[in-house]
């Protein structure tokens, strides 16, 4: 019978990691004696990120001896002690292969419920020693597994573990696990998965978005093309007095591939300087019309945005990699808010322009915040594309306009600040898409959940570099990406997409996390509602080799650049 070998808590305490100061609760201890579990944590425990751990649905984790020996044997190593992988139970028994999602045990004198694998966050790597032990831990299929308390009580080392019921669906955690973080998923096994109530709802809106994507494996999609193409500019139009649209067409006269609503350009603009830099775009106009359309913003001091505004004209070629990105329009029956300021009306508007062109019966809420009108892209189209919607609805804001200039729009004055948008009393049971400075983008999300709507069904994108998601950091200043230290190196070009950097990559070897991390180029790791991204990124040209080689690599496209080196010159979506 599965047993009790240990209880482990520990409060969360500032860790120094890689320069970085973390706020953590992942170092746990053995608890001596009789520990009371309570609704929502163990008596002594804690969490330095609530969001990604801890709460009803996460309030024990669970992980087992065998796979303390397993990655004993893997690592080489003879100093694990309980509480190791930052578990809650040490146990003996319960294999992630065998326990299911509901089932049901009585330790001691409390009940629980299986709800979720473990979120394979960055932490668990740095209490171990071991950066790569997140992705390990999914590609192993050894993730270990979350518990809600049905009824609380007191547990102690040696207790027996008894099985009470057994979760509907015989869905195991490692089949869970491999649902959500692998390619190759069974669109049977992700019904089967929402319609568990145990469940935690976070894991149930992750798999909802992967059915209404139609496979299930839509964030794995190959790109239309690899690396970057010539593409040819039919026409430069002035939208405002700081925003261009370029028009892009095939050079051979064909049509381009449709993308999705919401998706990006990535171009290399060789006339912006040298190296040519790298900058990525969304695409502001319909999807589908063989053509694709992208709105540069003029940075005063945008080598990029200078040239595409100013010096690119009809005729030219641009080199352009493929439409990417997961900041997508999906399907659905329920309400949707388009929520942008300045220009991260962009991806907003093709999605605005598939809505209409299909002439939804959707409720569509349009909220969009400018300085003024003359810094407003794209509005008449936009008001088009509304018109053309039955149930629309256009909330403007202008900060900086003239109250003339307000009431020939409808705008109100301001920005669109949390209060704003909670004022507007928007529908809770809503699907949300907000694209603009990350400051705005947190504050729109933090009134959205607010009002009630699930944090599943909130999608946010942001322009230029993307900021590092590493759950628990401590308040800090984070330089701008920049060129590494030292002398340059002699190996390949890396280029960080996203960041405006291309560099030489070092002599002295080492990972490209590594050299993002010298860079302050953003790596993204998270734990938010169920999702990990272990230092996976796009790959939008040239070919990389691993060392070591992952048991699991990433989907084509994609790149693991926690082991990964360039074999050649590279692009990276960073």
């Amino acid at each position: 019978m599965p047993s009790l070998l240990s209880v482990n808590v520990g409060m969360p305490k500032d860790v120094a990691w890689q320069g970085r100061t973390v706020h953590t609760g992942v170092w746990k201890d053995p608890v001596s004696g009789p520990a009371m579990v309570r609704r929502l944590n163990i008596d002594g425990d804690g969490q330095g990120d609530t969001k990604g751990h801890g709460g009803e649905q996460r309030a024990v984790l669970v992980y087992q001896i065998e796979s303390y020996r397993y990655w004993q044997r893997h690592f080489g190593r003879d100093d694990f002690t309980f509480g190791q992988f930052g578990e809650n139970l040490t146990v003996d028994g319960l294999a992630d292969d065998e326990v299911c999602i509901g089932d049901q045990y009585r330790i001691g004198e409390a009940e629980f419920e299986v709800t979720q694998p473990r979120v394979t966050c960055y932490r668990v790597g740095m209490r171990m020693g071991e950066p790569e032990l997140p992705a390990l831990l999914v590609s192993h299929h050894r993730p270990g597994f979350y518990m809600r308390v049905l009824r609380e009580g007191r547990i102690e080392a040696g207790d027996r573990i008894v099985k009470t019921r057994t979760g509907p669906g015989a869905l195991t955690v490692a089949d869970t696990d491999a649902l959500l973080y692998l390619p190759d998923r069974d669109p049977a096994k992700l019904r089967l998965a929402v319609d568990i109530p145990a469940l935690s709802p976070g894991w149930q809106g992750s798999f909802r978005e992967l059915l209404a994507d139609g496979s299930g494996a839509a964030a794995a999609a190959r790109p239309a093309w690899d690396g970057f193409r010539e593409l040819r500019v039919a026409d430069v139009v002035a939208e405002s007095t700081t925003v261009t649209s370029i028009h892009l067409t095939a050079t051979d006269g064909t049509r381009l591939p449709a993308a999705r609503a919401g998706q990006y350009l990535t171009l290399r603009v060789p006339g912006a300087g040298q190296p040519a830099p790298v900058r990525s775009y969304s695409l502001s106009s319909a999807p589908d019309t063989g053509s694709y359309r992208i709105s540069v913003k003029h940075e005063p001091h945008g080598a990029a945005s200078g040239f595409l505004t100013t010096g690119l004209r009809a005729g030219g070629v641009l080199e352009v990699a493929a439409p990417r990105g997961e900041f997508v329009l999906t399907e659905g029956t329920g309400p949707v808010l388009l929520i942008s300021a300045g220009i991260g009306v962009t991806p907003t508007l093709s999605m605005l322009h598939v809505l209409a062109a299909a002439r939804s019966d959707r409720e569509i809420w349009w909220i969009h915040g400018a300085r003024s009108p003359g810094e407003h892209p794209l509005a008449a189209e936009a008001r088009t594309l509304l018109a053309a919607l039955p149930h629309s609805r256009e909330h403007l804001f202008y900060s900086a306009a003239t109250a003339e200039e307000r009431d020939r729009d409808g705008a109100s004055a301001g920005r669109v600040t949390k209060d704003a948008l909670t004022a507007l009393k928007v529908p809770a049971d809503a699907t949300a898409y907000i694209c603009g400075p990350a400051a705005f983008m947190t504050d729109m999300t933090d009134a959205l959940v607010a009002a009630g709507l699930d944090p599943a069904r909130i999608h946010t994108e942001l322009f230029g570099a993307l900021p590092a998601i590493n759950p628990g950091l401590t308040a800090q200043t984070r330089r701008p990406p920049h060129q590494p230290p030292g002398p340059p190196g002699t190996g390949p070009t890396v280029t960080f997409a996203r960041s405006g950097i291309s560099t030489p990559f070092p002599d002295s070897g080492g990972s490209l996390l590594e050299l993002a991390d010298a860079c302050d180029v953003p790596a993204r790791w998270s734990c938010r509602t169920g999702v990990c991204h272990t230092c996976v990124t796009p790959l939008l040209s040239g070919r990389v080799t691993y060392e070591p080689t992952p048991l699991e690599p990433p989907p084509d496209g994609d790149v693991l650049i926690c082991c990964a080196r360039p074999g050649g010159d590279i692009v990276l979506d960073m």
